[in-house]
């Protein structure tokens, strides 16, 4: 379905540039660094986000105040001078927005001070997604370091405050004579340890962490509260278009991106929506597209050899020799991985979707006797089987909750006859059932139902009734929505990528481990539909958010090229390591910690070995954030000091300087693909430079201070070269590139065909590059391939006094470099200089 586009004269970024705002890297220094970034070709400046957040939060996600601009970032004045200063160089901004959560801080966030203070009656108590029933009438706070009767002495009031180390809590009033026991028990809240929140929470979170609280953006009153600022800044020219954070989290995406398209104008706007493989974005978000994740599966994908990749992976099998559902089989291990995530890590969540769902089955009498065990397995089994991140009331539920789906779930019951739970809460969330018997109802109805309606009424008191039903179950759909977002993040991006890793470069947001390689022809068909449906999406590489740079990424998908290689390296680093007295605890460490030594391509220790403990740590197989092995966390630790900041090291650093044209080449093609694909490209900070960075905090440092690789040779020229090129061409010819464009692939002929990838925008602009570069030169070369130019005369943007037209030979083409970027030339047209 084609989008709605932004309608004239609202500004649409030609390319973005993103900083990580933080207070070590504030408005000033951002200004400061504006001409450099606008002479690379960017027309805005995409900003982490600027509301008032958790003092000294690096990310600045975790908002406490939606009506006032960070402070420490320099506040509202100095985000209105930053874009004052952009301006002055041709830049606008694009603001990063969070309307999915605030931060559980109650000492820094006032709206939830409020509501633990007066209860559910409170002004803002609407603001929140809590379950005041389950909770006794009490909201869960896990935040003891253990059990309260240990923590005891650690608590104190001051004033009108309940003080526990940093923290601050508002008393109930009258309540602070009280004897601390007795005051404990009088709050409209429940200080509790830690690690309650997994199965005792009854507030909605950002995945499973519970220092973020779900607001409901749905409500018309908190989306005006929490959007006036922005809105503001939007209207006074301060910024141009915006980047919504995590909409899958919320109760209305569709609902919440139209009424946010209206109070905007209209204005350019893009989604962190992760798309699986073969999901489309919903034709009715009113918004310009996506952030760029499913870019960066097809642009990673096109330049991975699938023989390659399928090789690696049965290489990989024999070296580790795991168990299909522990890393083995990529299916399975997501499968494995999701029953983990909602037996343990989501129990809250699929208690409080369990509770909702006996209560509605209880209403319904053609939905009556079922066990709450029962629906609670049903489920489990449906949310398990969910294909994507999350079904939409928009489109068609019952494609994503199939019937094979069904079938499959129901097989996990014991006794057939109690498998019709399965039937009753698809049935529900298919709104075939609601209002107390009769069809069911849409998103439409997701609003606050009493969940008390009778039956036998009739008259406009049985409409009502009916109306309630239906708006419950719709509100019940959304919860199961939502929650199938947080499971799919957790346990497919933070579990099942750290346990499957034949290729660690497919383990990424929005890839596909089990199917990394994408064909040219796949690639041509999303570039052609992008250009029809969605022009203006955003497209990436890099992002605060990926495991590994675009650069990492380049240099370890190169093994799918030489696996056989590889397994051999392997053998040879497990004997050396072996010999030095600290090998890997295990081999799936051990392939794991080499690739990624090699992705990052020098040997900082430290590095290295804070994200290999992350990446043990996210796999959950020997250790865990929440139940760490320290004994084997060491073992981690030694093996990584030992083994790629040892002797074995040298071994895999002549390895990759052997791999190193070819990674050189990956990253250049890469970057151009991006550049010039259909969308608008967003730059991470630093990466027009070789940028190696691994998950963070790694790659959160500021601008300046981040890990741009000390690349020997010409690839930093060469790349900032390309980026410029490419950058200042989109903002002198946004015909060519924006809505009103065109994508045409352009097939090589000749023995090395399927090498040279190419196509053109607009008729106007050419970009070719060369895929599997190392098989090609095992191949001998281009050989005799050809590229056929379109008509006309077309000059080297890069080497501008350089010409071609007609039948070209390839070698020709990349004679200089392993790629090209070409524009037509047009009589009378002023063709500038770089």
């Amino acid at each position: 379905m084609t989008s709605l586009r932004p309608k004239p004269p609202v500004p649409v970024p030609t390319a973005t540039y993103r900083l990580q705002l933080q207070p070590g890297f504030p408005f000033a220094a951002a200004a400061a660094a504006v001409p450099r970034l606008a002479a690379l070709g960017v027309s805005h400046l995409h900003l982490s986000p600027v509301l008032e957040a958790v003092p000294g939060s690096t990310h600045g996600y975790d908002v406490v105040d939606h009506s006032r601009v960070r402070g420490e970032l320099g506040g509202e004045a100095g985000l209105r001078a930053l874009s004052a200063r952009a301006r002055e160089h041709g830049l606008g901004l694009v603001l990063d927005l969070v309307p999915n959560h605030m931060a559980a801080s109650p000492r820094h966030n006032r709206q939830l001070r409020d509501v633990l203070r007066e209860g559910p009656a409170a002004a803002h108590a609407h603001w929140f997604d809590i379950d005041w029933e389950a909770g006794g009438g009490r909201v869960l706070l896990p935040v003891l370091g253990g059990p309260l009767g240990g923590e005891l002495d650690q608590l104190h009031v001051e004033g009108e405050e309940l003080r526990y180390h940093e923290h601050r809590f508002p008393l109930r009033p009258g309540t602070s004579g009280l004897p601390l026991p007795e005051l404990l028990d009088a709050q409209w809240y429940r200080l509790g340890w830690w690690r309650l929140a997994r199965t005792e929470l009854n507030y909605r979170r950002f995945f499973t962490i519970a220092e973020l609280i779900g607001i409901r953006v749905e409500d018309p009153g908190v989306f005006a509260a929490t959007h006036a600022k922005v809105l503001e800044l939007l209207a006074d020219g301060v910024a141009d278009g915006l980047r919504i954070d995590h909409p899958d989290g919320l109760a209305d995406p569709a609902g919440y991106l139209a009424r946010l398209d209206e109070a905007s104008g209209g204005r350019w706007t893009v989604v962190e929506k992760i798309l699986a493989d073969g999901e489309r974005l919903p034709g009715d978000w009113r918004v310009a597209g996506t952030t760029g994740y499913d870019a960066l599966r097809h642009l990673d994908g096109v330049l991975t050899d699938p023989a390659g990749a399928r090789e690696l992976a049965a290489r990989f099998r024999e070296f580790a020799a795991p168990a299909p559902d522990l890393g083995g089989d990529f299916a399975a291990t997501a499968r494995r991985a999701a029953h983990e995530v909602l037996g343990h890590d989501l129990a809250a969540e699929t208690a409080r979707l369990t509770r909702d769902c006996v209560r509605l089955c209880a209403r319904d009498p053609r939905l009556r006797d079922h066990a709450p065990w029962a629906l609670a397995t049903a489920l489990h089994e449906l949310l398990v089987r969910v294909p994507v991140y999350r079904p939409y009331t928009g489109g068609d539920p019952a494609s994503v909750l199939t019937a094979e789906a069904a079938a499959e779930a129901a097989a996990a019951f014991e006794v057939a006859e109690e498998a019709g739970a399965v039937e009753a809460v698809r049935g529900l969330l298919l709104g075939e059932f609601g209002g107390g018997g009769g069809t069911g109802g849409g998103a439409e109805g997701a609003g606050e139902g009493d969940g008390r309606a009778g039956e036998g009424a009739g008259g406009d008191a049985g409409a009502d009734r009916v109306g309630d039903g239906r708006a419950e179950v719709a509100a019940f759909a959304a919860r199961f929505a939502q929650t199938a977002s947080a499971l799919r993040a957790k346990s497919v991006e933070d579990r099942a990528f750290y346990r499957y890793v034949p290729l660690l470069s497919a383990d990424e947001v929005g890839g596909e481990p089990g199917a990394p390689a994408l064909g040219p022809e796949d690639f041509h068909a999303y570039c052609a539909r992008l250009q029809r449906d969605w022009p203006l999406t955003g497209t990436v590489l890099s992002t605060h958010d990926t495991k590994r740079s675009a650069d990492v990424r380049a240099a370890i998908s190169v093994l799918a090229q030489c696996p056989g290689r590889w397994a051999e390296l392997l053998g040879e680093l497990t004997a050396l390591t072996a010999r030095t007295g600290v090998p890997a605890p295990d081999h799936l460490v051990a392939w794991a910690g080499w690739q990624t030594a090699l992705g990052l391509g020098v040997p900082e220790v430290d590095r290295l070995r804070e994200a290999l403990l992350k990446h043990v740590r996210e796999a959950g197989l020997r250790t865990t954030w929440t139940e760490p092995d320290a004994a084997y966390e060491a073992a981690v630790a030694d093996f990584v000091a030992a083994g790629p900041g040892g002797p074995a090291g040298k071994a895999l650093a002549e390895f990759g300087a052997g791999l190193r044209p070819y990674v050189e080449a990956q990253i250049l093609a890469a970057a151009l693909l991006q550049l010039t694909m259909p969308g608008v490209p967003d730059l991470y900070q630093g990466t027009e430079y070789p940028y190696r960075a691994l998950v963070d905090p790694d790659n959160r440092a500021p601008l300046g201070e981040g890990p741009v690789a000390e690349e020997a040779g010409e690839l930093p020229a060469l790349k900032r070269e390309l980026t410029v090129a490419a950058l200042q061409l989109r903002r002198r010819r946004p015909e060519v590139f924006g809505a009103g464009g065109s994508y045409a692939p352009l097939a090589a002929r000749g023995p090395a065909a399927g090498h040279c990838l190419a196509f053109t925008r607009g008729g106007a602009v050419l970009s070719a590059v060369t895929r599997l570069p190392l098989r090609l030169a095992e191949a001998g070369g281009w050989g005799g391939t050809v590229l056929e130019l379109p008509p006309g005369r077309w000059r080297d943007v890069c080497a501008p006094q350089v010409r071609h037209e007609g039948r070209l030979p390839v070698a020709e083409l990349f004679a200089k470099r392993p790629f090209a970027l070409l524009e037509q030339e047009e009589p009378g047209r002023e063709e500038p200089g770089l």
